[in-house]
Parts: structure tokens; C-alpha cells; sequence
């Protein structure tokens, strides 16, 4: 399967079973994905913003989750493991309700035990870098999933 409608298919099991992502990321886009390197667009909505009608920084912290877990699937696990470690860097306001923002989700490494990955936020309107995260998954477990399709995805993510 090619790995942007692998990704979509992972994206439509979060979909289908996740509590948090089906209502606060339902109008997330999968553009375009290849090995270790997914490309996401989220028109920003009221549910995503703060008092002050701007992105919440708990809806990026989110994004960073779920960027990571689908630059993961980008590699071809259909299971994503599970997060040690996340963090985000919030550099400036990500827009308001209306706008859209595009996200660049990486991943940087697969290993055997720990998948590493690095997610960017973008305001499309004026083409900047707003925010920044990592997330770090343990895939051990995931690794033995046999919705895997790891031969066709082991590429590194082309910069």
C-alpha cells in the first residue's frame, strides 16, 4: 500500500476508537506522506483556541502526539506504540479560527525499542514557524503487529 494511504488508514483507526481525537481533530487532512515524513493540514476551529480566540497550546500538545504517532505509521506500523516522552516549544501565536495551519511530522529515527520524532507548525497566511514539538514513542510492542508493512517503509525521512 502506498504510504500516504497507509497513513489514512492509520488515521481512520484513531478515528474510529480514540475518545479525544475524533473530537477535537476531526478536520485534520493527511496531504501528502512518505516514508518518515507526513504533511497535515487543520483549519482552525473555535474547539481549537484559547480565552484569548487564539490555537490553545493543549491543542498543539495534542497535534504533537498524534503527528508523531502518524510519522510513525509513515514507517510503516500500523500500531504506534506508546509516548515516553513529549515536548513543544510554542514560539508564537498559531492563528485564529479560520485560518489553517499546516504541519510537517517527522521521523527522524526507528529503532528497535524507541521510535524518535519531530513535528513543526506553520501559519499557512504568513508562512511562518510558530511552534515546534518532539515525541518520543516506545515500539517494541508495535513492532510485532501483523498490520505492519514495514519492507515497503524503511526508508529515512528526506529532508
Amino acid at each position: 500500500m502506498p504510504t500516504t494511504a497507509f497513513v489514512r488508514n492509520v488515521w481512520s483507526s484513531f478515528l474510529k476508537t480514540s475518545g479525544l481525537e475524533p473530537t477535537l481533530l476531526n478536520h485534520l487532512e493527511i496531504v501528502r506522506a512518505k516514508p518518515g515524513l507526513v504533511h497535515l493540514k487543520l483549519p482552525i476551529e473555535q474547539k481549537h483556541t484559547n480565552r484569548l480566540q487564539i490555537l490553545h497550546g493543549g491543542t498543539i500538545a495534542s497535534i504533537v502526539d498524534l503527528g508523531g504517532s502518524l510519522a510513525v505509521a509513515s514507517r510503516g506500523l500500523h500500531s504506534t506504540g506508546v509516548s515516553t516522552d513529549l515536548n513543544v516549544t510554542y514560539m508564537s501565536s498559531g492563528g485564529k479560527v479560520g485560518n489553517d495551519i499546516s504541519i510537517t511530522c517527522k521521523c527522524e529515527r526507528l529503532g528497535r525499542t524507541l521510535a524518535f520524532t519531530t513535528i513543526e507548525f506553520y501559519d499557512t497566511k504568513h508562512e511562518k514557524l510558530f511552534a515546534r514539538g518532539s515525541h518520543t514513542k516506545y515500539i517494541s510492542n508495535a513492532l510485532k503487529d501483523p498490520l505492519n508493512q514495514l519492507e515497503h517503509h524503511k526508508s529515512e525521512p528526506h529532508k
